[in-house]
Order: structure tokens, then C-alpha cells, then sequence
């Protein structure tokens, strides 16, 4: 077999999508870290604003202009209504997230995101009932022990933060469940760039106001910063940009692999942010800590694999 037939047959747009999402993603949260704490830039509002910004502007790009996927209409108000409501809960989920990254490390923040299935097998049975074999269940067990050890040894642990982050990824499980149910039917069910491209400018509509009024002359602080510092302009505008190719990526992958590679790939992701976030900001992180968050992985992909085998 010559070189060429070996080169042709590795899937380098699977390959280019799964490295591309692994850097947004990450890289969206180091930024976001070194500009809500150690740059000082305290405005996570105003950032979640500016990530939403970018969102609706390249959503509509992507979708309208570069036909990444085809254009999806909204058929009725009763489906706009619905597609607000998961707004203001993504806003939410978004909002909690970049302000838990004031407060703790990447690390622990990754730490306490991977309980995302405890949440939502819960939201799953609370709003529909939905029941899963008591195997997956038992695989929770190790999801939440993990995360109960790994706040127990984390030198930098901080009760808001962690609050705030177990908020946030509560809100992102209630987003992912609201979504099957609310947008279920064949007439309303949307793809993720066509939905963020309707929700990223209502998520706008509701966190201009909040910004406003949470983080009162935030814009004309950032303007007076920036006459002094320009950094900031090109920092704001990266992280809104890595922001939405964290989305798009996340399509892409999907569309290359499947929606359970996703979500092994996912488990990695988190791991490779741990060690990349200590190296970074050299975080202290105890060994109990590390043992806490290998539990919560080792209990979310048994919890993946109970799912596909019992599902």
C-alpha cells in the first residue's frame, strides 16, 4: 500500500473537526478565565453579551451566506415562543458558567460540568418520566461520589463559585431535556446551527438589559479600558469568536462521528482542559482532588455505555 492510498483513506475532515472543537472549547474557557480573573475584567454578563453577539452574526453568516446546512424557517409563534424559552435557560446555563470562572479554577469548573448526565437523568424523569434501567442509575453513584471527593481536596474551593457552577450545569442538562420535549415533533425540530442562530439573538435581547443593570457603565468601562489597553478589544473578540466555533464544531463533529462519540469525546476534552488549565495557571490541585474528578469520568462513561446497552 503506497503512502497516497494510506493518507486517503485516514478521515482528515473527522480528524480536523475533533482537534478544532477540542481547541475552541478549551480555549474559550482559558480566555474566559484570564479575563474574568486574572486580567480583572469582572463583567461576565457583558462577556456572555458579547459571546451572543458573535454568535447571531456568524450563525447567520454560516446558515444564510456559506449554506454550512440548509435554512430552517420557523413555522409558528407558538414555536418562537418555545425557542425563547430555551434562550433564557441557555442564557442562564452560559451566564452561571462564565461567572463560576471568577471564582474557581478550569479545573474544578470541568470537574463539577461532568455531572451533566446526573442532571439529566433527573430532568429527564421530573419532566417526562422518563425512567432508565437501574444499572444506569448505579452508574451515577460514582458521577456524583467523584465530584463530593474532588470538592473536599481542592485547595481553591469556593462556595459561590461552586453553587454558581453546579447551577450552570444543571441549567445546560434542563436546556438539552426541555429541548427533545418543547421541539419534539418532526414540523419543529431544528439542527443546532439553525437553532443557535434563532436563540443567540434572543439570548441578546436578554442580556443587554441584564448587563445594564448588573454591571452598571460596563460598556464605557470597557471603552475607557480599551483607550488605555487595546488588548482587550482583541481578546473580547477572539473569545466571542471561539465562542461560536465551539458550536459549529460541535455540529461538525457530530455530523462526522455520531452523537455517543460526541459524547466520549466530550469525557476526553474534559480531562485534556484539567491538565492544560494547571499548566496555564498552575492552579494547585490535590491528589484526592485528581482522584475525585477520575471517579466522575469513570462513572460518566460507564453511565455512556449502560445507556447505549439498556436504551
Amino acid at each position: 500500500m503506497t503512502q497516497m492510498e494510506i493518507s486517503s483513506e485516514i478521515p482528515w475532515p473527522t480528524i480536523g473537526a475533533v482537534i478544532s472543537w477540542y481547541s475552541s472549547n478549551i480555549g474559550v474557557l482559558l480566555l474566559n478565565k484570564y479575563l474574568l480573573s486574572n486580567y480583572g475584567f469582572a463583567y461576565p454578563v457583558f462577556l456572555t453579551l458579547c459571546h451572543m453577539t458573535a454568535c447571531s452574526f456568524f450563525s447567520y453568516v454560516a446558515v444564510y451566506v456559506m449554506n454550512v446546512v440548509p435554512f430552517q424557517s420557523v413555522k409558528s409563534t407558538n414555536q418562537m415562543v418555545k425557542i425563547c424559552g430555551l434562550s433564557v435557560v441557555f442564557c442562564f446555563s452560559v451566564v452561571c458558567g462564565n461567572i463560576s470562572l471568577k471564582y474557581i479554577p478550569v479545573s474544578f469548573n470541568q470537574a463539577i460540568g461532568a455531572t451533566t448526565p446526573f442532571f439529566t437523568a433527573v430532568f429527564a424523569y421530573l419532566v417526562n418520566r422518563k425512567r432508565e434501567a437501574w444499572v444506569t442509575y448505579a452508574t451515577l453513584v460514582p458521577v456524583v461520589a467523584g465530584v463530593v471527593i474532588a470538592t473536599g481536596g481542592e485547595p481553591n474551593f469556593h462556595l459561590l463559585g461552586f453553587l454558581i457552577c453546579v447551577s450552570a450545569t444543571a441549567a445546560r442538562a434542563f436546556k438539552s431535556v426541555l429541548q427533545g420535549v418543547l421541539l419534539s415533533s418532526e414540523g419543529e425540530k431544528l439542527n443546532s446551527m439553525n437553532l443557535l442562530m434563532y436563540m443567540a439573538p434572543v439570548a441578546m435581547l436578554v442580556l443587554l438589559p441584564a448587563a445594564l443593570l448588573m454591571e452598571q457603565d460596563v460598556i464605557w468601562i470597557t471603552i475607557n479600558l480599551a483607550r488605555n489597553d487595546i488588548r482587550i478589544v482583541w481578546l473580547l473578540l477572539f473569545s466571542s469568536s471561539l465562542a461560536y466555533f465551539v458550536n459549529l464544531t460541535n455540529f461538525l463533529v457530530t455530523k462526522y462521528t455520531s452523537a455517543l462519540t460526541l459524547q466520549v469525546l466530550g469525557n476526553a476534552k474534559g480531562a485534556v482542559a484539567v491538565v492544560v488549565s494547571i499548566l496555564v495557571f498552575k492552579n494547585p490541585i490535590s491528589i484526592v482532588g485528581m482522584m475525585g474528578y477520575a471517579l466522575t469520568v469513570i462513572g460518566v462513561v460507564l453511565y455512556s455505555e449502560t445507556k447505549k446497552r439498556y436504551s
